[in-house]
């Protein structure tokens, strides 16, 4: 039997060996595969810090946060590295806010996002804004189905961006003249750009870092389309500062992990609130995925030979993180 002084003694030895082995860590993946890229950055930064980590099957934002959230104070860490911020803010209202989950500084700045249309039918019938489809001609410019409506390749209906459509649909007045179609997003972007092809119009929303401004390139292929006022369930403005407005905020995206990482484990959230990706380096990854580099080693590929690129900032990163240990 141990007595008080073996105790601590003990205790104090299983805390020296957990420093040393690091922190036993869940990596949350959501259900888009092209951010896979940027979870697999952290993942592998985190490995070199001496921490174990394993990663989930693809989820749902709201599950990527819940599943967080239902672990704010447990001595393991779990993260997500996707949180658009402030498209998702309300998910994380809902699933406890600050009190359960720990939000990082930027670490993937000036995603856009937004509607946009083919350039030879913006051009041919000066269509500028999402609101002069109010005109049913214009609308029907976009019909794929014959039901006289425009058809909208838009967001999963787990998306932040899904109930943002619906919501503008709505206060522009455009229900009657507009549907949004839903599901696989991958699937629905797939047959807009093959209806592209074949010369006819395509109205559809998307966002960047994503390959598919790759594919149809804005400005010379498609037009993204503003809005005539903004219009956000959360209230907030997406006005830019030029005066330009185009329905959504330009997001960034955030690290987002349990509440007890901060004090249980400051290595690692120093290197959550530090670490930078471009968008550009994540937009030229996900356009290898398209060209066919989709697999799971193909991704950690793409991770390796991008830490490998930036090994000096990396190592700098590193070594930040631990001296706040």
């Amino acid at each position: 039997m141990l007595n008080k002084k073996s105790l601590i003694g003990f205790v104090a030895s299983v805390a020296v060996a957990s420093s040393l082995f690091g922190a036993k860590v869940t990596a949350v993946k959501t259900a888009i595969a092209e951010e896979g890229f940027q979870l697999q950055v952290v993942t592998e930064i985190l490995k070199k810090m001496g921490h174990t980590v394993e990663t989930t099957n693809d989820v749902e934002y709201a599950i990527a946060f819940q599943t967080i959230a239902n672990n704010a104070q447990s001595d393991d860490v779990y993260f997500m590295a996707a949180h658009w911020a402030p498209l998702q803010d309300a998910m994380i209202k809902g699933a406890g806010g600050n009190e359960k989950l720990s939000i990082f500084s930027n670490y993937i700045e000036n995603c856009a996002q937004g509607y946009v249309i083919d350039k030879k039918t913006a051009d041919k019938y000066n269509i500028k804004y999402l609101n002069d489809l109010n005109d049913p001609k214009i609308a029907k410019l976009f019909d794929s189905n014959g039901n006289g409506k425009a058809d909208l390749t838009g967001c999963s209906g787990g998306w932040g961006c899904s109930k943002v459509i619906d919501h503008q649909l709505k206060a522009y007045d455009l229900e009657d003249n507009i549907t949004q179609n839903q599901g696989s997003y991958s699937a629905l972007i797939a047959d807009t750009i093959a209806r592209y092809k074949t010369g006819k119009p395509v109205l559809y929303y998307t966002w960047t870092p994503y390959w598919v401004s790759g594919k149809l390139v804005p400005g010379k292929d498609v037009t993204f389309l503003q809005v005539k006022y903004s219009s956000t369930p959360g209230g907030y403005s997406t006005k830019l500062a030029n005066g330009a407005d185009y329905g959504f905020a330009v997001n960034n995206q955030k690290i987002v992990a349990n509440k007890s990482v901060v004090t249980k484990h400051k290595d690692i959230a120093k290197l959550f609130d530090i670490m930078k990706l471009s968008v550009n380096d994540v937009s030229g990854q996900n356009m290898l995925m398209a060209n066919g580099q989709n697999k799971a080693k193909d991704i950690k590929s793409h991770a390796t030979k991008w830490l490998e690129m930036n090994k000096t900032t990396v190592d700098a990163w590193i070594k930040e993180a631990k001296a706040a240990k």
